[in-house]
């Protein structure tokens, strides 16, 4: 008993020991921090105070339109009164063509250009696509360029060898040393066709002087002309593979020359999709600025009900004619006044916030000493669209269902070039050569048929050539065959997600369609419930002078025809921003806002090579008979095109994608 004690009270002090050197060296006063420094130790070390420290970036910037707005930034507006500042008149319309002029970024309500900037859309997307020197045209384009190689070196050898011509003593002789100056030199000019051919013409030229007794000339020129082809006749043969997959692609890699243009058709609509996000918040932001003007007309029109009832009761109570209960109440409705006007002046949501907000977008400075003013007038009319042919264009025109068809368009490609590349290598293989032998390069000298190499080349009385056949598979083509599985997957997965596009396309337009039924209908209702409570207001304050009635009910009724008047701008409002999300889901938002977009201008070169080519270029006689591969798209698609599938009748507004008429 005593011995089992002794053992676990052992135990357990050495486990208490482990604990502490565990915590002593996960602490921090460890083992090596009690070691004394060394002489060494004391001097500064140049990475504690330089190499760590923060610095600040030296770049070249340039004078922008965004950089001087943002310099020239006043003091921001508060409480200041909108009445007494210089007012900046602007339409939609203007507004829109600023911000999709003003800078090559695309801005966004809330974006994330400080905090994630390399995901904001710019104007230079579609460009960066076309010229990514990994997945661009030009790239893909690239693999099909001559190709015009050369090498040239010297050398030389001195290598003493192990032979004895004398028959002398081994121990006495002196060994032949073989001494010998070198010169290589290499040229190929090499092409790559679109039927996966490659064709080479190579130059090779060996220079040899040398000390060697047998030679007939102590230096030589020694080369060939060779010319060569090699045609795949299974894998990796034919047009349609290699605009696909490329040349020399290996299985599952495809960078062609029509994926690389799919990627760039995908790369325009998701600048596209920018665009019509930008344009989209402007409108936003416009009509959200003018139900700002609204609250705020209608908040201050409380507020001086509110301090004429108030100085009203003032002069009853000084009279003796008024209770100090009515006049602490018409105080404190004043006060809630003054600070609605004050909130809806620059609060969050207030007047100068909203109209930073349009600043942002069209690219001016957040405060300029100038106040914008919106010109257009929202829509109050009734606005009907035809159901079938706005489903119609959004299933055809929204960029969302454009951009999933060009992934599909891809993916269909992908599975072609996959199933194509499921073959044994088998290549035809075709060299000629023509060699010859010179002690000079050029010239003419005394050594009759070998006197330089370029006449013993071109004589042609050396001459050989090849031809034949390389195969190679690996058995079971597993590798192929996982890549056509994986391409056809790869296509079902887009074709779920078209018809998922699809789907929630005509979700989004039924949820926008009822938005402007009920919106417009809310219009109708708080205008109609705003006119009741200014009949009310009239009628409560004749009754409130007359003495007749409470002031509990002249108060309520002022704060109820401010919220039925804020109402009633916030459905306005709300019914223009149901137009335009309604545009937006069926596709036609750009058109409805006049907005084009089109192809900056090329360079002069580029323009003047494309005309001498199109000279020569003639319509085929017979074009039916002409046998030509699949384009890629059914031609041009211009998503600012008006749409003209509405019609007028009496009672209401049938609309195109023509801007608003009131």
């Amino acid at each position: 008993m005593r011995a089992a004690l002794t053992r676990n009270t052992s135990t357990l002090r050495a486990r208490r020991l482990l604990l502490s050197v565990l915590v002593a060296a996960t602490s921090g006063c460890g083992i090596f921090d009690r070691i004394k420094p060394g002489p060494h130790d004391t001097v500064a070390s140049y990475h504690d105070d330089y190499a760590l420290r923060i610095e600040y970036p030296e770049v070249k910037t340039c004078s922008t339109a965004p950089s001087l707005a943002a310099q020239q930034t006043m003091e921001p507006m508060t409480l200041e009164d909108p009445s007494k500042i210089p007012a900046l008149e602007l339409s939609l319309d203007e507004a829109i063509r600023l911000a999709v002029q003003q800078s090559p970024v695309l801005r966004s309500i809330g974006g994330a250009i400080v905090t994630a900037p390399q995901t904001v859309s710019t104007i230079y997307d579609p460009a960066l696509a076309h010229a990514n020197p990994f997945s661009g045209t030009e790239a893909a384009l690239s693999a099909f360029d001559a190709q015009w190689t050369q090498q040239l070196f010297w050398n030389t050898v001195d290598q003493p060898q192990n032979a004895n011509f004398g028959g002398g003593i081994v121990g006495a002789f002196t060994p032949r040393v073989s001494q010998q100056t070198q010169a290589t030199f290499n040229s190929s000019l090499s092409k790559q066709t679109a039927q996966g051919a490659s064709f080479a013409l190579r130059h090779v030229i060996n220079y040899v002087d040398s000390n060697n007794p047998i030679r007939q000339f102590p230096s030589d020129y020694v080369g060939y002309l060779e010319a060569e082809w090699r045609q795949p006749l299974l894998q990796g043969s034919g047009t349609t593979f290699n605009r696909i997959a490329g040349p020399n692609s290996s299985i599952g890699q495809y960078n062609g020359v029509l994926i690389a243009r799919v990627n760039e058709d995908v790369a325009l609509a998701d600048f596209e999709s920018a665009v019509i996000n930008l344009v989209a918040d402007v409108e936003l932001a416009y009509w959200e600025l003018v139900v700002g003007y609204r609250i705020l007309e209608a908040n201050v029109k409380g507020r001086d009900a509110a301090l004429q009832t108030f100085q009203y009761q003032q002069v009853r109570l000084e009279a003796g004619a008024g209770r100090s209960d009515e006049e602490a109440q018409a105080q404190s409705q004043y006060y809630q006044f003054r600070a609605q006007v004050e909130q809806a002046l620059g609060g969050v949501t207030g007047l100068y916030a909203r109209e930073q907000r349009l600043r942002y977008l069209i690219g001016l400075a957040a405060t300029d000493g100038r106040l914008i003013k919106p010109t257009t007038e929202p829509t109050d009319v009734r606005v009907v669209f035809d159901w079938q042919s706005a489903l119609g264009q959004a299933l055809d025109r929204r960029v969302e269902v454009r951009r999933q068809r060009f992934n599909l368009q891809r993916r269909e490609m992908e599975l072609t070039a996959a199933r194509l590349n499921r073959r044994p290598t088998l290549d035809f293989l075709g060299q000629y050569r023509w060699r010859g032998l010179g002690d000079d390069l050029l010239g003419d000298g005394d050594n009759g048929q070998l006197d330089n190499l370029y006449d013993s080349i071109t004589s042609g009385d050396y001459q050989e050539w090849q031809a034949g056949l390389e195969f190679a598979m690996p058995v079971g083509l597993r590798a192929a065959s996982v890549a056509v599985a994986h391409a056809r997957l790869n296509l079902q997965r887009e074709r779920a997600l078209l018809a998922e596009t699809e789907l929630k396309v005509s979700h989004d337009l039924s949820d926008a369609g009822r938005q402007i039924a009920l919106t417009y209908q809310l219009v109708e209702t708080n205008f109609d419930r705003y006119q009741a409570d200014l009949r009310q207001v009239d009628v409560l304050r004749r009754r409130y002078k007359d003495g007749t009635d409470n002031i509990n009910f002249l108060l309520q009724a002022q704060r109820q025809v401010v919220a039925s008047e804020s109402e009633f701008y916030r459905a306005l409002s709300n019914y223009n921003i149901a137009i335009r999300d309604f545009h937006r889901q069926k596709g036609s938002l750009l058109a409805y806002n006049q907005v084009q977009l089109s192809e900056g201008q090329w360079a002069a070169g580029a323009l003047r090579d494309a005309y001498d080519v199109g000279r020569c270029l003639t319509p085929r006689l017979q074009p039916e008979e002409v046998c030509m591969p699949r384009p890629l798209t059914s031609g041009p698609f211009n998503p600012s095109a008006p749409q003209a599938s509405m019609f007028s009748d009496e009672g209401m507004i049938y609309e195109s994608d023509l801007p608003l008429a009131e």
